[in-house]
C-alpha cells in the first residue's frame, strides 16, 4: 500500500484485528455483486470504501422513479440509466482506487458459474428466488462463500453459505421447496431504510469473511423485525436431502 491508501484506510488499519494484513487481503480481493437495487447499494458503497480491490456489478435493470425511495446508489438524473453504470459512477466518486466491472446482462448458467468462480465472494443481492437459487448452486458448486440478504414490508434476514465449515447448510437448506409467490417489493412494499440495515450487514460479513476476522453467520439466519426492533439468530441444520448441497 502507498501513503494515500495507508491515510484512507487508516481508521480500519488501526482495528488489531485488520491491521495492514487484513487490508491488504481486502485490497486483492474479487467481490461479485448480483443486484444494485436496495440490498446492492449499501453493499457496494461500503465494500467500495472499505477498498475491496476490485468490484464486479451484476444487473441488466435500469433506474426508475420508484427505485429512488431506498436505493442510495442511484440519484435523480440517473433515472433511465443502467443500474450498474449508475453504481459505477457512485463508487468511483467514493473509492477511485477500486477496480470496478460492469456485467449489464441476465447471466447465462454457464456465466454465472464462471463469474461466481472468479470470485473471492459472492454477495446475493437480489430480490426473486429464482435469482437466489440460481447463485446459491453457483457458489455451492464453486465453493465460493455466498452472503445472502433479503428485505421485505419491515422484515429482513441475512445468512451465510461458507464451504470452509463443516456442515454449513446452503440458501436451499432453507428454501428449497418454497416459491417466488408474490413475495416482491413491487406486491407488498418495503421501508426505505430496512435494505440500508441488511445490505450493511452483507457487507459486514463480507468483510470478516474475506480477512478472517471473528466468527460469521455461516451456520445461521439472522432475521430482523424493524417494527418491534427484534433481532434473532436461528441456528440452521443442514438438509441431508438438499438437492443443492447434499452430495458436497
Amino acid at each position: 500500500m502507498d501513503d494515500q491508501q495507508l491515510l484512507r484506510y487508516s481508521r480500519q488499519i488501526m482495528l488489531p484485528q485488520m491491521d495492514i494484513v487484513g487490508q491488504e487481503k481486502l485490497l486483492s480481493a474479487r467481490v461479485l455483486i448480483i443486484g444494485l437495487g436496495g440490498l446492492g447499494s449499501p453493499v457496494a458503497m461500503y465494500l467500495a470504501a472499505a477498498g475491496i480491490g476490485h468490484l464486479v456489478l451484476n444487473d441488466f435493470d435500469t433506474v426508475d422513479l420508484n427505485n429512488l425511495q431506498r436505493q442510495i446508489a442511484h440519484q435523480t438524473g440517473d433515472i433511465g440509466r443502467s443500474k450498474v453504470e449508475s453504481a459505477r459512477d457512485k463508487l468511483a466518486a467514493i473509492n477511485p482506487d477500486i477496480q470496478v466491472s460492469l456485467l449489464t446482462k441476465r447471466l447465462s448458467p454457464e456465466s454465472l458459474l464462471q463469474e461466481v468462480n472468479s470470485a473471492s465472494l459472492v454477495v446475493d443481492a437480489s430480490d426473486n428466488f429464482e435469482t437466489r437459487f440460481a447463485v446459491n448452486q453457483a457458489c455451492v458448486n464453486t465453493a465460493t462463500p455466498l452472503v445472502s440478504g433479503a428485505a421485505i414490508r419491515f422484515e429482513g434476514q441475512l445468512m451465510v453459505y461458507d464451504p470452509e465449515v463443516k456442515d454449513c447448510p446452503c440458501y436451499a437448506c432453507l428454501y428449497e421447496d418454497l416459491e417466488d409467490g408474490d413475495l416482491s417489493c413491487a406486491a407488498n412494499g418495503v421501508l426505505a431504510s430496512l435494505v440500508g440495515v441488511i445490505g450493511s450487514l452483507q457487507a459486514t460479513e463480507a468483510i470478516k469473511l474475506l480477512t478472517g476476522i471473528g466468527e460469521s453467520l455461516a451456520g445461521y439466519l439472522l432475521v430482523f423485525d424493524a417494527r418491534a426492533m427484534d433481532w434473532r439468530k436461528l441456528k440452521l441444520p443442514r438438509k441431508t436431502t438438499c438437492r443443492t448441497c447434499a452430495a458436497k
